[in-house]
């Protein structure tokens, strides 16, 4: 039956249908819905939300160790979190079929940065299934479990955000009985001791070799052969690009991104008068390409910056056609549709807090103070924009402790505030407050704690008192982990509390030691409801003096400096903050 899917409901249906046994993964966009979607399965499949990428992939190693086929989800930035099990993991070699799903996220449209996982996937020497829309998505899954155990190998299956969040038919199908579970104990299969890895670095190698001898076979690769004068080489999602804007052109596909298959390659040049590569992030392939000493056109033409659309791929045209015939050329007579306005054609629209988000109190009252704030990577980070313009690092999870300690122990004479989010504390903070504690550090450190993952979608996590399977189970306390770490001063304070919060964060700036402060109240957004009543100004009351402005709430329009601003029925959340700042009672609970 074909029916519209996502890349990430494809990529969860086909775990499902090639009889996966276990999923481990940690949310991040772009790969968050793979686990949400394979768990209205989880009649079939033991899922969960790990605390990060890390032990999620040597979760999943553990359950493939024990037979079962298994699936580790996470974004490219968790892969770093990652890459320490996935070296290793290569030379121990996985037992049941073991799928990395690793979302690139090209163009950073929820991202600290740009990476392109192949890299890893080179480096750790496996193989890399990349496909270009749902239906490869699905297909690959199978495939992919097939190939991993035939070799014994973990394999990667590499998606972008635009794969992973688009919608394609696929033809959907029953699902293979999962495989039998039990480990069996041989220590030189599983131990990478010296004495038994570094036999496993042989097979490594002599496993490279076969791979690269199955994907000249594969039929994840093909030729599709056009017109003789221009050939293009496209993986994944490339190859949708490429069809759109070179549609007379013959196109070597890769569905089987790495290793690479060299004869295939060799014998698409050579039937084609100019090659040209046209790939996603790195020029990866294209490098490996000039290697072999065939020439090319790509990077010189095409950046690599951001990610690929139809309005670049016109441009590559362009060039390509400027570039053979030394002329200002058109691009395709007519031939090809006009691009898709890009994001910058667009009306700006500055990220913000959502109005009732109890994060804003916590930086409101930071306002109050001359301190560094090094925060992290969540909803929080918004705060870096005015008017609450109140952080001023931000590195990676867990960095909003450990660059706090850094400042603080180079010999800042500010005070540092480091801050987190409850997720963030969980999946690789907490060793950031045992640094500060155990080091003698003297930074305020702050868990925003608004009982969910929120910025990737609202997921459970180990302190909220449920798992990805819907169970009820301990919700872990942040304030007893910190002291169980050492940390003496601990405060939890609510958000919309503006005189607790201040009280609390000056309290703790006073002393010439850490603190930890927990900052708790849940997302409205999960929860579903305002957090009180809707406010409103009083505009006879009003002095036009800002106030309330300065908490950069949606809810808050100021349309024209010196007459009194006014608040949005349908965005009040009814936190209560704005009458906290208000000196003259200007603003009051509206009376429904």
């Amino acid at each position: 039956m074909a029916i519209l899917l996502t890349g990430n409901e494809a990529v969860a249906r086909g775990a499902w249908e090639a009889g996966v046994g276990a999923a481990f993964g940690y949310p991040g966009t772009p790969s968050t819905e793979i686990l949400e979607n394979l768990s209205l399965h989880k009649d079939d499949v033991y899922l969960e939300w790990s605390p990060n990428e890390k032990v999620a992939f040597e979760a999943a190693c553990g359950a493939s160790y024990a037979g079962a086929r298994t699936i580790v989800t996470m974004k490219h930035v968790g892969l770093n979190v990652a890459a320490d099990p996935l070296m290793t993991l290569s030379y121990v070699g996985s037992q049941g079929g073991m799928l990395i799903c690793v979302a690139d996220d090209p163009g950073q449209h929820s991202s600290q940065n740009e990476q392109d996982s192949r890299h890893y996937a080179r480096f750790a020497k496996i193989p890399v299934l990349e496909p270009a829309d749902s239906a490869e998505a699905l297909a690959y899954m199978r495939y992919g479990f097939e190939l991993s155990e035939r070799h014994r190998v973990p394999v990667m299956i590499r998606l972008t955000t635009r794969v992973s969040h688009s919608r394609s038919l696929v033809e959907t199908g029953a699902r293979t009985a999962p495989n039998a579970v039990g480990f069996e104990r041989n220590p030189s299969r599983f131990c990478p001791l010296p004495v038994w890895g570094r036999e496993m670095r042989k097979k490594v190698e002599a496993r490279l070799a076969d791979l690269k001898s199955e994907a000249e076979r594969s039929p994840l690769n093909r030729i599709e052969m056009g017109s003789r004068s221009l050939g293009i080489i496209a993986e994944g999602l490339a190859y949708n690009y490429v069809k759109d804007v070179f549609p007379e052109a013959s196109v070597l596909k890769l569905g089987w991104a790495w290793p690479f298959p060299d004869a295939l390659i060799r014998e698409f040049a050579a039937s084609v008068d100019r090659l040209a590569i046209v790939e996603e992030n790195e020029d990866i392939l294209e490098e490996h390409v000039r290697a072999m000493g065939i020439d090319c056109e790509g990077r010189n033409l095409l950046s690599g910056v951001g990610e690929l659309s139809e309005g670049k791929l016109i441009a590559f045209r362009t060039a390509l056609e400027s570039a053979e015939n030394g002329t200002q050329a058109t691009a395709g007579a007519g031939a090809i549709p006009a691009p898709v306005p890009e994001a910058a054609d667009l009306p700006a629209r500055p990220p913000v807090l959502c109005p009732g988000c109890p994060h804003r109190g916590l930086f409101f009252a930071l306002t109050k103070h001359d301190v560094l704030v090094t925060g992290d990577i969540g909803c929080y980070s918004l705060a870096v924009f005015p008017p609450l313009s109140r952080t001023d690092t931000i590195l990676c999870m867990g960095g909003g402790f450990s660059v706090a300690q850094g400042i603080d122990k180079a010999g800042e004479k500010k005070r540092v505030v480091g801050v987190v989010g409850d997720s963030t504390f969980f999946h690789s903070g907490i060793t950031g407050l045992i640094d500060v504690v155990y080091n003698k550090g003297k930074s305020v450190l702050v868990v925003l704690d608004n009982r969910t993952t929120a910025m990737t979608g609202h997921q459970d996590h180990p302190g909220t008192g449920a798992t990805l399977m819907g169970e009820k189970t301990e919700a872990l306390s942040i304030e007893e982990i910190g002291r169980a770490c050492g940390m003496k001063t601990v405060s939890t304070v609510n958000p919309y509390n503006l005189a607790e919060t201040e009280r609390a964060v000056s309290g703790a700036l006073a002393k010439d030691e850490p603190s930890l402060i927990v900052t708790r109240a849940p997302c409205p957004l999960r929860t579903r409801s305002n957090v009180g009543k809707r406010r409103a100004i009083d505009a006879s009351k009003c002095k036009s003096c800002q106030a309330c402005v300065k908490l950069g709430c949606p809810a808050i329009e100021a349309p024209e400096k010196g007459k009194p601003p006014r608040i949005s029925a349908e965005l009040c959340a009814g936190c209560g903050l704005c009458d906290q700042v208000c000196a003259f009672g200007a603003i009051a609970e509206v009376t429904e």
